[in-house]
C-alpha cells in the first residue's frame, strides 16, 4: 500500500518530471515517432480545483426557435432557454505556464454546467463564433453532442449537422426517460463537440462541459425531507471532475500531432482543465462525478490512503445497489458518479487521486497497474466539521427488465484496424451510407467482437443505453459494476461483448462508433436510422 510520507514528498517537489504520467507519448502514433518534445516542467498542487458554472437560462431567444424543426416539440415544448456562444477564448492551464489558445463553450473551458430536471424539457442554442480564419489544428465548424441525452437525431449532434462560423443549431432536449420508463432515468451526462473527422481536434480544443439530470428521487438536496429521495451529497459537495491528459509545447501552448491516427496521450494530468490541481475537502461525504474527457487514454483512479470508494452509477446510470470498491476504470467517455467519504481523516491530511493505469498510445491499457500510480487531484482535508445530512441509500434504481421476445434481430460489428484504416465490418465511415435500419419500438442483440490483438476501442452507441447480456461469454453478476445500463463499452483485445437494447420514441439517424476519438475521425463509426 502507498505511504502517506511518499505523496507528501512527491507533492513538495518542485519539479513535476515525476509526476507526469507514464507512458506518456509512447508510440504516440502507430508508424511515426514523437512528434513534439516533451512539456515544460510544472510544479503540482499550485492551481485550485476550478469548478465550472451553473448555466443560466435566458429569457428569450432571437430569432425564435422553428418548432417545426424538432420531432415531438409541442408535446413536450420548452419550459427553459439556454444561449451558448461558442468562442475562441485564452486559458491557463497551469501558472507556470503562459495563457494559450482554445475554443470554450460560453467562452469557457469546461463549459458550463447545466442543471436540468426530468419532465421540464429545455432548448439549447449552440452559436458559433469561432474564428473562420482559425489557423491550427481544430476546425471551427461544430455539431455539439449531449452524450448519452434521449434526444431526437436532429437535437443528437450527428457528425454531419454542424454549424459553420456566424450560424447556430438549437438542440430540443425532451428530459424524459426512454419509454417513459423511470429504470431508464440517467443523471450524469456531458456534451462535446462531434464534428466529422475533427471530433477529436475539437475536444482537445476545449469543447466538453456537464449536463446533470435530476429527479424525485435523485433530487440535488441532500436535506429532501420526501422519505424516497436518495439524498446523495448535493450541493457544493457534488462536484462534477472531468479528466483529460494534455501536451504543451516549449512555449506552453497546446501541442497536438494531426498525423496521429492511434492514440494521443498526453504528459501532463487535468482535472477541470487544470494540471495537477488541489481541492479543500471538509471530514464529510463527497459526491464526485468522474468523467474521462479522452481523447485516448484509460484510468484507473484509487485513493493513495487505500480508503474505497462507493461506485453509485455506470456512465450516465445509477446502480440497482451502490457498490464499495477499491478503483474505478474509465475508458474515454465513460463516467462513474462515486462517494468518497473523508469523515477518517484529519485535518491537514492530504490524500490523492492516482491513476494506476498503464497503457501505450492508441492501443490501450497493457493489463498491469502502475503502483503506487500517478498522483492527478490532491484533496487538502482542510476542516474538522463533520456535520453531514447526506447518505448513501441502500436501493438506487432498479434495472428495466429484459425480455428477449422482443429482439427483431442481431448483428454482429467487427471492430479492426487494417492498411492504416480503423473499420467496423471491414468498411470506412460514409454518412449517406445506412448500416442498419431499426424499427421503432424494437429490440435487437448486438454483439461487438474486437478482430484486433493489440488494440481496446470504448464503443459508444448514441440515443439509447444498453445491457451487457454476456462478456465473452460470461453474465455479469449481481456485484459487477457492468451489470447496469451503459452508453459506452470496453472492448479489449480479443474481446466479443454481447448486448441488448431497445429503439424508442424518435425517429432518424445515429451513430455507433468508438470513442478514443482519433479512431473516431479515421473511421471507426457506423451510421443506423431509426425507422416507423
Amino acid at each position: 500500500m502507498i505511504q502517506r510520507r511518499d505523496l507528501l514528498t512527491w507533492g513538495s517537489m518542485a519539479g513535476a518530471s515525476s509526476l507526469a504520467p507514464r507512458r506518456a507519448n509512447a508510440q504516440l502514433c502507430a508508424h511515426e515517432p514523437l512528434a513534439f518534445p516533451g512539456s515544460p516542467r510544472t510544479t503540482p498542487w499550485l492551481s485550485t480545483l476550478p469548478i465550472p458554472p451553473l448555466i443560466q437560462p435566458v429569457q428569450r431567444l432571437d430569432p425564435a426557435p422553428v418548432p417545426g424543426n424538432h420531432q415531438r416539440y409541442s408535446e413536450f415544448e420548452p419550459k427553459l432557454f439556454y444561449d451558448v456562444n461558442v468562442q475562441a477564448i485564452t486559458h491557463r492551464f497551469h501558472p507556470e505556464l503562459p495563457p494559450t489558445p482554445i475554443w470554450g463553450y460560453g467562452g469557457m473551458v469546461p463549459g458550463p454546467t447545466f442543471h436540468a430536471r426530468y419532465g421540464e424539457p429545455v432548448l439549447v442554442r449552440f452559436r458559433n463564433s469561432l474564428p473562420a480564419s482559425h489557423v491550427g489544428f481544430g476546425l471551427p465548424s461544430i455539431a455539439t453532442h449531449l452524450h448519452n441525452g434521449h434526444t431526437a437525431s436532429e437535437s443528437d449532434g450527428y457528425p454531419s449537422d454542424f454549424a459553420d462560423p456566424g450560424h447556430f443549431r438549437d438542440h430540443h432536449y425532451a428530459n424524459r426517460p426512454a419509454g417513459d420508463d423511470p429504470a431508464e432515468i440517467m443523471s450524469t451526462l456531458w456534451y462535446h463537440d462531434h464534428r466529422e473527422d475533427f471530433t477529436a481536434q475539437n475536444v482537445v480544443r476545449g469543447l466538453t462541459g456537464f449536463y446533470l439530470l435530476f429527479d424525485d428521487l435523485d433530487t440535488g438536496n441532500e436535506r429532501d425531507t420526501n422519505p424516497k429521495a436518495f439524498r446523495l451529497p448535493a450541493g457544493a459537495y457534488d462536484v462534477p471532475l472531468i479528466f483529460h491528459d494534455r501536451a504543451f509545447n516549449a512555449d506552453g501552448t497546446m501541442a497536438y500531432d494531426v498525423f496521429n491516427t492511434a492514440g494521443i496521450l498526453g504528459d501532463r494530468y487535468t482535472v477541470n482543465n487544470a494540471i495537477q490541481p488541489r481541492f479543500e475537502v471538509a471530514r464529510r461525504k463527497y459526491r464526485f462525478r468522474l468523467l474521462n474527457g479522452g481523447p485516448s487514454r484509460f484510468y484507473h483512479f484509487a485513493l493513495s490512503n487505500g480508503e474505497r470508494m462507493v461506485q453509485l452509477s455506470n456512465d450516465g446510470n445509477m446502480l440497482p445497489h451502490p457498490i464499495a470498491v477499491s478503483g474505478v476504470t474509465l475508458s474515454p467517455a465513460e463516467r462513474a458518479d462515486v462517494i468518497i467519504d473523508f469523515s477518517n481523516a484529519r485535518r491537514g491530511d492530504q490524500i490523492f487521486l492516482l491513476n494506476q493505469l498503464e497503457q501505450t498510445a492508441g492501443e490501450g491499457p497493457t493489463g498491469h497497474l502502475m503502483l503506487p500510480g500517478d498522483p492527478v487531484l490532491r484533496f487538502d482535508v482542510a476542516s474538522n466539521d463533520t456535520a453531514d445530512p447526506s447518505r448513501i441509500p441502500e436501493t438506487l434504481r432498479p434495472l428495466p427488465r429484459i425480455d428477449m421476445r422482443e429482439v427483431k434481430q442481431e448483428r454482429l460489428w467487427k471492430f479492426d484496424y487494417l492498411n492504416s484504416n480503423w473499420l467496423v465490418n471491414g468498411k470506412l465511415f460514409d454518412t449517406a451510407r445506412i448500416d442498419a435500419m431499426i424499427k421503432r419500438g424494437s429490440a435487437e442483440v448486438w454483439t461487438f467482437r474486437n478482430e484486433g490483438t493489440t488494440w481496446s476501442h470504448p464503443i459508444h452507441i448514441h440515443f439509447e443505453e444498453f445491457q451487457i447480456l454476456e462478456f465473452n461469454g460470461r453474465r455479469p453478476g449481481p456485484g459487477d459494476v457492468n451489470r447496469a445500463r451503459k452508453d459506452t463499452v470496453r472492448l479489449g483485445p480479443n474481446d466479443e461483448i454481447k448486448i441488448f437494447m431497445r429503439f424508442r420514441d424518435f425517429l432518424g439517424r445515429y451513430v455507433m462508433h468508438c470513442h478514443n476519438v482519433l479512431h473516431e475521425d479515421h473511421s471507426m463509426m457506423i451510421r443506423w436510422d431509426v425507422v416507423p
